[in-house]
């Protein structure tokens, strides 16, 4: 995979295509693979880049003076500036539609089109804020994610029915499990309290372009619930596409819905 160096440390990216640009941010807790289906079908007729987070996949750690989902954007920024690459249409799931949208607030002149996956951009509900660092506290304190956290962490991540025996399931909960402890004290804990500790920004959301901006949402997304993202839709005026049989990690779940949803959307904007 090639890298950047970025804040001095090496961001790893997938280049796969040719054509416009689509950049995909993944969510926390998820590597490149987490877009496989995605770069399958876009890189037929785009260029396909997918930053991996800090500290998951082949990236190296958070970089000292990271302390924000702004910086995280600044650093997408750099990495687009290293490539050459003017203007993009980006694509962010999670975590990766939080610093996107910042990235579009940041620098909307780069930005051709926009989509807001299974995130959102209010603060963190304080309740959910403070369940999620006791999370990592528990982490901390053993250098590694235990074996009864694994089954609480994965389960968030996919629609309440899902069989826990596939290989979607295991996979992840098995990345999970294979975290460095170094990794997680340097990187997965301190990037996990920069997210859910994040500034209400959904003000700023109405000064996107609402013909070039699309939210979409798992139906049965839990850490992110349609009706998150049914505000931003209103705010934004932009379309809501919900999509069935999927939770927070729609772009595994239901594949198939995803990317036609995302082939039409760049037919028109890309």
């Amino acid at each position: 995979m090639p890298f950047a160096v970025i804040d001095g440390q090496p961001l790893h990216y997938i280049d796969q295509g040719t054509g416009p640009v689509v950049l995909l941010g993944s969510s926390y807790l998820w590597d490149r693979h987490m877009w496989a289906p995605q770069i399958e079908a876009l890189s037929q007729q785009y260029r396909v880049i997918v930053p991996e987070l800090w500290g998951h996949g082949e990236s190296g750690p958070l970089p000292t003076h990271t302390h924000s989902l702004d910086d995280l954007a600044r650093q997408a920024l750099a990495l687009l500036d290293q490539l050459d690459i003017a203007q993009i249409n980006l694509v962010g799931l999670s975590v990766g539609g939080m610093w996107g949208a910042r990235l579009a607030f940041l620098a909307p002149e780069r930005i051709n089109s926009l989509v807001l996956m299974d995130t959102h951009l209010g603060a963190e509900p304080e309740a959910t804020r403070q369940y999620y660092f006791s999370l990592f506290k528990m982490i901390e304190d053993a250098g590694a994610i235990p074996e009864p956290l694994l089954d609480v962490i994965a389960p968030i991540f996919f629609r309440p029915g899902i069989d826990r025996e596939s290989a979607l399931y295991q996979d992840f909960r098995s990345s999970l499990q294979g975290f460095p402890r170094q990794r997680l004290l340097d990187s997965i804990v301190p990037l996990g309290r920069l997210i859910f500790s994040r500034e209400d920004v959904l003000k700023q959301l109405p000064s996107l372009d609402r013909d070039t901006t699309l939210v979409m949402c798992g139906e049965q997304d839990k850490p992110r619930p349609p009706h998150e993202s049914e505000e931003m839709a209103e705010l934004i005026g932009c379309t809501l596409t919900l999509i069935p049989d999927a939770g927070h990690i729609s772009a595994r779940e239901n594949p198939d819905f995803v990317n036609e949803a995302l082939l039409t959307f760049l037919a028109n904007h890309a």
